[in-house]
Order: structure tokens, then C-alpha cells, then sequence
């Protein structure tokens, strides 16, 4: 079991990544933007991070770069329906560890939660 940190500005994303990652045994805390993230982050740490791109005021790449500046062993998984190259690109050089796209399954975030979780070891 990992303690993941759901971070995006929607209310009902959180809720669905949050059910799917209960669902995998998993503990969850959220954050609704990026300096809650940071926030969140300080005070109670996270396993892994699953990080919005588009979001008010600092985006997901910023708060990814911010949160490396924390800590920079810290497992950042991007979510995000800007699938561009380029976009990805961003959020690997920033330190993201993978990216899903939305709309995404179950499968989808389990695999990628399991696949970063194991790069820590």
C-alpha cells in the first residue's frame, strides 16, 4: 500500500482517481491545486503524486519542478487529456516519472501507480 498524493482542480477527477486507487489497497490525500499540493506535500508526504497539468494559477509542470525543489526523490505521475508530444515532453524533463492520458481506465492508473512504485525500489 502506497500513500498518493491526487492532485487537480477538479472535484469529480479527484473523486474517480481517488475511488480507483482505494480500490488498489492504496491510502489517498488530495490537494485542489498546485500550492495545496505543496502544501499537502510539506506537511504529510506521498509515495507518489498524480499530478493535473491544467490548472489555475501554477500549472501541473510548475507545481512538478516545485515539488522535485522539496524533494527530489518524490514520484510524480502526470494526468492530464493534453496528450501533445511536446506537453509529455515537458512533464518528463520536469521529473514526472509517466504520464496517462484522459480519459483512462482503472487499469490505466493502477499500472502506472504499480510501474512507478517499483522504480523507487
Amino acid at each position: 500500500m502506497a500513500t498518493i498524493l491526487v492532485v487537480d482542480d477538479s472535484e469529480f477527477m479527484r473523486r474517480v482517481i481517488r475511488n480507483i486507487l482505494e480500490a488498489g489497497g492504496h491510502k489517498v490525500i488530495e490537494a485542489k491545486n498546485s500550492e495545496d499540493a505543496l502544501k499537502v506535500f510539506r506537511e504529510q508526504g506521498a509515495d507518489i503524486v498524480t499530478m493535473d497539468i491544467v490548472m489555475p494559477e501554477t500549472d501541473g509542470i510548475e507545481a512538478v519542478r516545485r515539488l522535485k525543489e522539496l524533494d527530489q526523490d518524490v514520484r510524480i505521475i502526470m494526468i492530464s487529456a493534453l496528450g501533445h508530444q511536446r506537453t509529455v515532453m515537458r512533464a518528463l524533463e520536469a521529473g514526472a516519472l509517466d504520464f496517462i492520458m484522459k480519459p483512462f481506465t482503472s487499469d490505466d492508473v493502477l499500472e502506472s501507480v504499480n510501474a512507478v512504485l517499483q522504480m523507487g525500489t
